[in-house]
Parts: C-alpha cells; structure tokens; sequence
C-alpha cells in the first residue's frame, strides 16, 4: 500500500502494519510533531530514506504532498479470516460495482463510525488499499475486517446461509430505511453509483428500502447514503441494548 500524509501514516504505525519503507523529506524532519512520527517509523521500517521535497512530490499522488510515504503491507483480507470475524449478529456492508476509489474509502469511514463489523468489496468494486481510497477511508481500512474480491453470488447465498438479511437501497422501495429491522444480522448492499443495483439484484435481496428526500433530487451520493442507513441501523441496535 501507497500511505501518503501525515495523519494516514499515524494510523498505519497505530496499526501495527508491517512497514516496508519509510520516505520523508529533509524538511519535514525539521517540525516537531512529524519528527516524533519519523523517530518511531524508522524504528519498525525495513527500509528508510531522507530526501529532498521536489523528489518526494515528483511520486506523490496528491496536488499538496505533505512530506512523508510509508509503503506498507496490506491487512490479511481474504474470505476466511474475514468470515472468522464475523461472529453473532454481525452488520456488514457489501460494495458491489463501486468504482470510484473516493466513494469507497468514504463507505469504510462511515461503516467504521457507524459500527459495522466488516466490509466485502465485491470483484467488480474499486480497490479499498488504492491510494485514492485509503485516503478517504482514513485509516478505516487498516481496522475493519476486509474481504477482497468475492463474487457478488457467493457473498448473497453466504449471507442467506448463515441467516445474515441482505438490505438493499432504492427509490423504488416500498418501506421508508427506518421502517424495517435492523437489529439481527445484517448486510447492507450498495452498488453502482450512476446505475445502482440491477433489478435482478433487488430481486435477491430480503429487503429493498427507499432513503425519503425532499425536493427534486432524485438520489444520493453511494457514500452519503451509506451512512444514513448505516446509522438508522446502529440507532436500532443501540436501542435494543
């Protein structure tokens, strides 16, 4: 993994993710607070270097680079460690068809706030550990459990085998998101951002709910709307505790 900024790199040191490299600049090392940072990766890294800021930026991804890059290992993210965690009531979120890295790292920060217990990005859904992602995910994908790459039938059918509903989101719902039960095991699926689930998608699912809205907007950003049912969904649960 490309971890870019100061913030993201404390997260991934708060990690514990094995550290392959370390590169900052020289300029950097020179402010107090990433300092303390440096002093502490160079200390868990494999590899270190100092080097000028115009080298640094010249391999950054970001319009403003902040001096600092840690290639890191990615957390273990394949199906059976990912199932290993997922004990009692679980509430998940399914990525299907996302591929805007943006929307999918702000759908791991939600579903982390919102206490879901793991994320499956399906075959077709944008890379959580590219760079574009992690950013937005904010240290979010070094913590939730991950499976990477599954097969949207096979997620569907593990769900329904192991009595985990499956809710999907459209506008076309006939229960409001606050109208249904969310406190037993639930999987909340998000698709495609310009097309949304298939019809056959929604078919397949144990619920279709609809996010109300006012005015002439016709739909939400994925990520956006994510969080609303992801809330309403911990609301519940936090009620019946």
């Amino acid at each position: 993994m490309f971890v870019e900024g100061l913030r993201l790199c404390e997260e991934a040191l708060a990690s514990g993710l094995n550290l392959e490299a370390v590169i900052y600049s020289e300029e950097l090392k020179r402010k107090e607070r990433p300092a303390r940072l440096i002093e502490l990766l160079e200390g868990g890294a494999t590899n270190v270097a100092s080097v000028s800021e115009k080298l640094l930026a010249s391999i950054s991804y970001t319009k403003t680079p902040q001096g600092i890059v840690v290639l890191a290992s990615r957390p273990i993210n394949d199906e059976k460690t990912f199932k290993a965690k997922q004990t009692g009531s679980p509430l998940l979120v399914i990525m299907h068809g996302i591929n805007n890295p943006v929307n999918v790292g702000a759908i791991l920060r939600v579903a982390e706030a919102a206490g879901a217990t793991g994320v499956i990005a399906t075959e077709t859904t944008a890379d959580p550990f590219s760079a574009k992602a992690l950013r937005g995910a904010m240290g979010s994908a070094f913590r939730l459990p991950i499976w990477l790459g599954a097969k949207y039938s096979d997620v569907v059918l593990w769900c329904k085998d192991r009595g985990t509903r499956t809710v999907c989101a459209d506008v076309r719902g006939a229960k409001a998101h606050t109208d249904i039960d969310w406190r037993g095991a639930c999987a909340l699926i998000v698709g495609p951002e310009s097309t949304g689930l298939s019809s056959e998608e929604l078919a397949g699912a144990d619920e279709v709910v609809r996010i109300p809205m006012k005015g002439s907007v016709e739909s939400l950003n994925v990520a956006v709307a994510a969080g609303i049912l992801l809330y309403e969904a911990n609301r519940q649960l936090e009620r019946k505790q």
